[in-house]
């Protein structure tokens, strides 16, 4: 898959969510979206001027949540089960302007030791100018276990038109 596709959010209909990340009815938090384009995820998020740190700056905590967040839906889409996250290495590069939104999040697998994913997450001022990256540590579950502990419901709820595939 080269086109880019955008992913559903499959956990609208779930009692209880409330995900600061990506909820769309959550009206503080970041209500991100996500595609796929090849082997990435991306997010273009814009921020509200409330999650600034110092004048004009994207605080460093919600630079670290996002790439927290994509790294998830990363798990969800191109590994096809669900997650937690066990490390994050987060490296705040250059200031993250709010006058340079959208920003772009990128996420992309850099390794698999076992059930651990390491996930490369780099985030872009719209100037091209990297701010911020991590590597993510995702500790992975079996399919099965994602579905009854996590409510995976399986990727075809994510993108319709991939169910049993891998991409």
């Amino acid at each position: 898959m080269s086109d880019p596709v955008n992913i559903k959010n499959p956990f609208n209909k779930l009692e209880g969510y409330n995900c600061f990340g990506c909820s769309p009815e959550n009206k503080l938090g970041l209500q991100m979206n996500f595609r796929v384009e090849g082997d990435e995820v991306l997010c273009d998020w814009k921020p509200e001027s409330h999650l600034q740190g110092w004048v004009g700056v994207l605080h460093g905590g919600i630079q670290a949540t996002l790439m927290d967040e994509i790294a998830s839906w990363y798990v969800f889409v191109k590994l096809q089960t669900a997650g937690v996250t066990s490390k994050m290495e987060v490296k705040l590069l250059k200031p993250v302007l709010m006058n340079k939104a959208p920003f772009r999040l990128c996420a992309v697998l850099k390794e698999m030791n076992r059930n651990i994913a390491v996930i490369d997450v780099k985030l872009f001022m719209n100037d091209g100018t990297l701010g911020a990256e991590a590597l993510m540590h995702y500790f992975t579950y079996p399919q099965k276990i994602a579905a009854e502990k996590l409510f995976y419901p399986g990727i075809e709820h994510f993108i319709p038109q991939l169910k049993d595939e891998k991409i």
